[in-house]
């Protein structure tokens, strides 16, 4: 025979290997597939081609470093996920590739446990000293304060935390300065701690010692309230300091990061004073466009500087992509643009009615066959031992949780649920496409409150359950909504496997389908509100993930 059946296959398949114990869920596979029509609308035609979004999906609060000898580091923001910040590398600024986490041990994560998904890790900023030849990172962690970890590699491991008591606020970044001199510069409270009006924040600096990995000196406030205090700005934050052509430069994200988020740019000829705005500020935002533009791009800002060995300037920002009702699943997603100078000596990513380009040319630079951007396919047959990059848990590593085996993921039922605040049996990956199919084949014999299946979480009260479960002592399948069970249907008394598998043709709606023995593929739940995950109801600062669960 050229081949077996589904249904043949499956048996042949369970009698090769022990029938699932209570109280543990076997994924078999995990398959996940992106379809946006966006990028079949916009195909690349030639080589020194990229997408935008450079990262899709929730990657937010971009910063990038490059040691001078052509290497690039890319790290984004994790909240309350671990292991924590996602580092990348590029020897292009277009093939990027994760080589790991800064954040990968508790140890780095203090006080990580019963924050809520929004909380935890902001911002982090990374930078390369070449001084002394050591990478830093440096971010608040919401619940134990700002503080920075450092490496001489940046593809192995990262140091201990070293805490920052004198920093209070969030969004810190780094600056090393050309004669040696270092500056810590971050969003903190209103002068006095005695804001005028909601939103207003101030920009402060305080020196840095290299040395001894402590700050120095007085903390001064170099920007108070924003680019044009009259007009009561609201949350200058994300700073980043810079120094070109022996000026410096304090870029700043302004408007929070909903739909009136920017970028702003100040210059000072000293470091620590003097900081006056550009009269064409903001250098980049999408907030005055119309709605029902194509292909929108909204809330830009939260940017980071870099430059190439051959003087070239581009920049990384954050970036969500609503769909036509105006929400996103997807979360502040990574972008990239070049960066051009005015004529009076301001960087500039946008001006005017320039939207963000989906396509964006790099001269020179071949794409590699598998990018991180775009639509893709990836498998995961859990055959390591070990869970790929792309993987996460919440507030901890789930020691004890999972286990790989045998070409499979297994998950113990824990009592902890994703509704609360500790670590759940949960093990999650981005959604990184508006039009999507993700699966897996579990194996899983519930008994009394257990429950396993695929899980579409945003936070703590917004979340869908494909489950497998006992109703009346039955089994069925069940989709329930955070608590509440919306749709249910009787599954057969025994059963080896079911494939389970969510779906979006839309952006806008969810379809939840299952089938039994490697059968049929079954609807259970179509046209389901995807909105309700989406930022704009749910609010918080990540996007959608998606993954295998199990509870008791």
């Amino acid at each position: 025979m050229r081949y077996l059946m589904p249904a043949l296959l499956a048996c042949i398949l369970a009698a090769c290997r022990p029938d699932a114990p209570s109280g543990v869920a076997y994924f078999d596979d995990f398959t996940y597939e992106g379809k946006d029509a966006v990028y079949e609308a916009h195909a690349l035609t030639g080589e020194d081609e990229v997408y935008n979004p450079l990262l899709p999906g929730w990657y937010s609060d971009p910063s990038i470093c490059t040691n001078g000898e052509g290497d690039y580091f890319l790290v984004t923001s994790t909240f309350s996920y671990f292991p924590g910040v996602p580092i990348f590398h590029s020897r292009d600024l277009v093939n990027w590739k994760q080589i790991g986490h800064v954040l990968d041990r508790p140890s780095q994560l203090r006080n990580l446990g019963r924050q809520q998904t929004s909380g935890g890790i902001f911002a982090p900023d990374i930078k390369y000293n070449p001084a002394n030849r050591t990478y830093y990172m440096i971010t608040t962690n919401v619940g134990d304060g700002n503080f920075l970890v450092k490496t001489k590699d940046p593809f192995g491991p990262w140091s201990e935390p070293i805490l920052l008591p004198q920093v209070q606020g969030i969004d810190p970044s780094l600056f090393f300065d050309d004669d040696g001199r270092a500056y810590i510069v971050n969003n903190d409270d209103a002068p006095g701690g005695k804001p005028e009006y909601e939103g207003h924040r101030t920009i402060r600096i305080v020196e840095y010692d290299v040395k001894n990995d402590c700050t120095i000196g007085e903390r001064k406030i170099i920007v108070n309230k924003g680019v044009d205090p009259s007009k009561k700005p609201i949350w200058i934050e994300g700073p980043h300091l810079y120094k070109i052509d022996g000026k410096y430069y304090l870029m700043c994200a302004e408007g929070g990061t909903a739909e009136d988020h920017s970028e702003v740019i100040f210059r000072s000829d000293s470091p620590m004073e003097g900081y006056k705005p550009w009269g064409r500020n903001p250098i980049l935002t999408q907030r005055h466009l119309a709605a029902d533009r194509p292909d929108p791009v909204t809330c830009t800002g939260h940017a980071d500087l870099i430059q190439t060995p051959e003087g070239e300037w581009w920049g990384v920002f954050l970036g969500c992509r609503p769909t036509l009702k105006g929400f996103e699943n997807l979360g502040r997603e990574t972008f990239m643009l070049p960066v051009r100078w005015s004529e009076d000596g301001f960087p500039v990513f946008l001006e005017g009615n320039e939207t963000v380009p989906v396509v964006v040319r790099h001269p020179g630079v071949k794409v590699d066959a598998n990018p991180v951007f775009g639509n893709f396919k990836v498998e995961d047959s859990f055959d390591g031992d070990k869970l790929g990059l792309e993987w996460m848990t919440l507030r901890g590593p789930a020691t004890g949780l999972y286990t790989l085996k045998g070409g499979a993921l297994e998950l113990k039922c824990s009592s902890v649920r994703a509704s609360g605040f500790e670590t759940p049996a949960l093990v999650l990956r981005r959604l990184q496409h508006h039009i999507f199919t993700a699966s897996t084949r579990m194996r899983f014999t519930p008994e009394g409150e257990e429950a396993a299946g695929l899980l579409l979480y945003k936070d703590e009260r917004h979340q869908y359950f494909l489950k497998v479960c006992l109703m009346d002592g039955e089994p069925v399948i069940a989709l329930d909504r955070s608590e509440e069970t919306l749709f249910s249907k009787a599954l057969p008394e025994e059963f080896d496997t079911i494939d389970l598998e969510i779906s979006s043709g839309d952006g806008q709606t969810f379809r939840f389908a299952y089938a039994v023995d490697g059968g049929e593929m079954r609807t259970l739940a179509a046209k389901v509100d995807a909105s309700f995950l989406s930022t704009a109801v749910a609010g918080g600062f990540t996007g959608t993930t998606i993954g295998p669960y199990a509870v008791k």
